[in-house]
């Protein structure tokens, strides 16, 4: 994959060619106006933005926010279970749109009722609750609960409902449904008195975009295609979530009895809104239980006595109706029918972008003929009726052997290129199409794999796959986008160039663009210094690079030095390889603020969660939410600086006058607020509008500065490492996993020596060192022996104290940013990513085994690491109670 020039293969399929070669007419854009205008229009924000989970959720148009606001500005909308004017409008109006939403597919309130609910999976909760299930007894079986196994976890879930009732539950196969005999529908028998049944299945797969027929409604309800061979009347639920959001549906042709959906699929808002709709006939088989307010005609508090209302939707919409959310929906129909014409449009439009990108994907091959991807599908995209605008697939090396999903997605997120990953909520067409046991699920479940994780590969077997979707604004420069970064990162050789920034107009904008042509290069950030090619980290140059402090220089009261003379980092690198006990610290790093650039120091105290003030504020924007470079790059270009004398922080950036923060919070001042971090909430207080606004005004938007107050405590809330105590805990900062980093300049230099690049002029160029150390955002850097040898250990000690190594760092797509200029380059990730068998780990973390506090406690650049393996830590235990805790050598 590296090296050479690229393979035929690695050329775009061009358009005009794959249209001129389709055996079918295939329809593209809108034909009143052109799909770039509309983006522009109504999609602005998704200017350099690649997005491709439509089947997550669509995206609203800006219209469509814009007239709903509008409408609520203009009117007063009342709770709709009063009966004052404003009541009324309500009710009028939510009526209104239940019209609208049966008229949507085809039907009309004769035929169909709409009971609003939270979404698809409470319609389906509904039913299963509320269907007339007959348990088996003596005079028969009972019913019978049937769902393709091609269901989203939603479908499946009803099962604990009906295995309550004593039903019986029967998974059905999607090639076992296609193979049922079609049955005469007189031979099936009279249904009158028999038990009644359900049948399940999806209109369209959320896995695969398979689209299983809709004859099927008819056949199964009229006996002429059986799920399992069993008396009695059948029923079919059409789980349409998936389906309605690219395509028509309709409900006078294809009748079945209960279709749950989620307006969010088909609108983009608003979100938590869905509906179920029920066929009148089936309606009346309904059974309630629990009744709330607005449902009931009469009931008496005392007694047990209750008359639910006569309207089907009345009867089951418990409580108030997120009544303006449904007056949402009458703006979403209109904008949908007047950006795209109807359902019928959208269906054509994304059926030829998917079977473009499918056929372009499937001729991808590597040098020696392998294929690039593998994709997982029932069809060959040969039409909208069989297959949706979904392609779920996995990245394969050229030895066949697939490209873990979390690391395909975090490439495609330095591209800004957004993908789902994982199994899509549907365990069973992941298990038939990747070929995943039941036993290997359980497997993997023991190894630590949950759903929705990104644990991609476990002994070299998937857990999930890499899913695109399109939906009615996606264009062809996103499909083709997404080509080119399949191409870039698996066919083309790495030149070690920036990633290009977004064009301002299109996303993904083929290089013949004429917007594409007046984009801004991401070689520079404005603003930003120009970068220095191996800056020494003593340079003093604070926007460029961190300058190395000695504590003591800033506080030599508190920190005199009580050990011998430390070795100096020139001295310490000299260090001859090979030795066990050569290793020693070369470099020290504390990062004062969550996701800034990093304070470079010579000699440091401890504190109980790591290095005194290391990540013990972060920026968070408008809303309180923790920044991180992956959103914000220029992050790296605020640069902190710690002075104990002065007990305060003082805070540069390039074009902006320092500005001073306290160490320590004003008890009297503060303003406390909640954050969280790894999904972990903590108290933090605001450090002020000064400093806000200083923020604000560097990156052009609402930002503040937030410090983790001094009485909050956080805890490592996993255990890492087979044989940690269950009741060793570690106090945190707000650090994501563990109180230290170290990495290893071996594995750096191993590293540094994949990322050699070719130039015309034949000479090699490489990373600077220090700029790849930096992008690893580590605390304690050692020279080592060996690359990757850290990994191996179980405990080191630096001079008298004891770190647990807790597991290696499994690394995102931060460290593909250059600290020193905020520019992006995917080929860090990428090679380390080949280098290490997909799996991105690059540093191990470390933990205090046990630290006293009543006398100071520091590290030092010089001084000496001892690694323990396993075996010899038995043989290599330093007492506890040793007085001196200075680490020097």
């Amino acid at each position: 994959m590296a090296g050479g020039a690229a393979h035929p293969g690695a050329e775009l399929l061009a358009f005009e060619r794959f249209l001129d070669s389709s055996l079918q007419p295939l329809v593209y854009g809108y034909g009143r106006g052109s799909l770039r205008e509309l983006r522009a229009r109504e999609f602005g924000r998704l200017a350099g933005t690649v997005y491709l989970d439509h089947a997550g959720t669509t995206l609203f148009p800006q219209s469509q926010i814009t007239s709903f606001m509008k409408d609520l500005m203009e009117n007063v909308y009342g709770n709709p279970h009063s009966q004052n004017i404003s009541s009324k409008l309500t009710h009028d109006t939510v009526e209104q749109v239940r019209f609208r939403i049966l008229a949507h597919f085809h039907t009309s309130p004769e035929d169909y009722t709409v009971i609003f609910t939270s979404g698809s999976t409470a319609a389906l909760k509904l039913v299963a609750e509320a269907f007339p299930w007959v348990s088996p007894g003596p005079e028969g079986s009972g019913s019978c609960f049937c769902y393709l196994t091609d269901s989203h976890t939603s479908v499946v879930g009803m099962r604990k409902v009906t295995a309550a009732r004593n039903v019986t539950c029967i998974p059905v196969r999607p090639e076992d449904m296609w193979s049922a005999e079609r049955q005469d529908a007189a031979a099936a028998g009279d249904p009158a008195g028999q038990p009644p049944h359900l049948f399940c299945y999806p209109a369209q797969s959320n896995f695969s975009g398979t689209r299983y027929p809709l004859s099927w409604i008819g056949e199964v309800k009229s006996g002429r295609r059986r799920p399992v061979s069993r008396p009695g009347q059948w029923f079919v639920l059409l789980d349409a979530a998936a389906f309605v959001g690219t395509s028509p549906l309709d409900l006078s042709v294809h009748q079945a009895d209960f279709v749950p959906l989620s307006f969010y699929k088909i609108f983009g808002f608003p979100t938590g809104l869905g509906a179920l709709l029920v066929k009148n006939r089936s309606a009346a088989l309904l059974r309630k239980t629990y009744f709330g307010g607005g449902t009931a005609a009469a009931y008496l508090a005392g007694d047990d006595f209750y008359v639910p209302r006569e309207s089907v939707a009345e009867r089951f919409e418990d409580g108030t109706i997120s009544f303006l959310d449904v007056i949402a929906l009458k703006h979403g129909f209109d904008a949908l029918e007047r950006l795209t014409g109807g359902m019928e449009s959208i269906r054509q439009h994304t059926f030829t972008l998917a079977q473009y990108t499918y056929a372009a994907l499937s001729s991808l091959r590597y040098p020696n003929g392998a294929p690039v991807v593998q994709i997982y599908s029932d069809s060959e995209f040969s039409s909208p009726e069989v297959q949706g605008p979904v392609i779920s697939f996995n990245v394969l090396d050229d030895h066949g052997n697939i490209v873990g999903y979390s690391q395909v997605d975090k490439m495609a997120s330095l591209h800004n290129i957004h993908v789902r990953t994982g199994c899509f909520c549907n365990t069973g067409a992941c298990q038939r199409h990747l070929g995943i046991s039941d036993e290997m699920v359980k497997k993997h479940l023991q190894a630590g794999h949950v759903c929705g994780d990104d644990v991609d590969l476990i002994d070299g077997q998937t857990t999930g796959c890499v899913r695109i979707s399109f939906g009615y604004m996606s264009t062809l420069e996103d499909a083709q986008a997404f080509l080119r970064f399949i191409i870039a990162t698996q066919l083309r050789p790495s030149h070690g160039q920036p990633l290009p920034l977004a064009t301002p107009g299109e996303a993904g904008a083929p290089p013949g663009d004429s917007e594409a042509q007046n984009a801004v290069p991401a070689t520079r950030v404005r603003g930003s210094p120009s970068p220095q090619e191996d800056a020494s980290p003593h340079s003093g140059v604070w926007n460029n690079s961190p300058t190395a402090f000695n504590a003591e220089d800033l506080c030599p009261p508190l920190l005199e030095a009580t050990g011998p003379q430390q070795t100096t980092l020139e001295n310490a690198a000299d260090v001859p390889d090979g030795d066990l006990r050569s290793h020693v610290v070369t470099n020290l790093y504390l990062y004062p603020i969550k996701s800034c650039a990093a304070f470079e120091v010579t000699r440091w105290p401890l504190g109980s969660q790591g290095l005194l003030y290391d990540r013990s504020w972060m920026v968070v924007n408008h809303n309180g939410i923790c920044l991180s470079q992956k959103q914000e790059p220029r992050l790296c270009l605020i640069q902190p600086f710690i002075d104990l004398q002065r007990r305060i922080m003082v805070i540069k950036a390039q074009g902006m006058e320092p500005i001073e923060v306290p160490l320590e919070e004003n008890s009297e001042q503060v303003r406390i607020c909640q954050s969280k971090v790894c999904a972990d909430r903590v108290n933090t207080y605001d450090c002020g509008e000064k400093i806000s606004n200083w923020l604000s005004k560097f990156f052009g938007r609402p930002y503040h500065l937030i410090k983790q107050s001094s009485d909050f405590q956080r805890n490592a809330k996993k255990k890492h490492g087979k044989d940690q105590s269950a009741h060793t805990t570690a106090a945190l900062s707000l650090v994501n996993e563990a109180q230290y980093l170290l990495i290893n300049r071996s594995s750096i230099l191993e590293l540094q020596q994949q990322l050699s690049t070719s130039r015309e002029n034949g000479k090699e160029e490489l990373f600077p060192m220090n700029n790849l150390i930096s992008r690893f955002r580590a605390n304690i850097i050692t020279n080592g022996t060996r690359a990757f040898e850290e990994e191996k250990w179980d405990e080191i000690s630096v001079g008298s104290l004891r770190f647990q190594v807790l597991g290696p760092c499994h690394r995102c797509q931060m460290i593909c940013i250059d600290q020193q200029t905020g520019q992006r380059n995917q080929d860090v990730f990428q090679k380390l990513s080949e280098r290490r068998e997909r799996k991105v780990k690059f540093g191990v973390y470390l933990m205090h085994t046990s630290l006293d506090l009543s006398s100071p406690c520091y590290l030092s650049v010089g001084s000496q690491v001892l690694p323990l393996l396993k075996e010899n830590i038995e043989h290599h235990d330093i007492p506890a109670t040793e007085k001196s805790q200075d680490a020097i050598s």
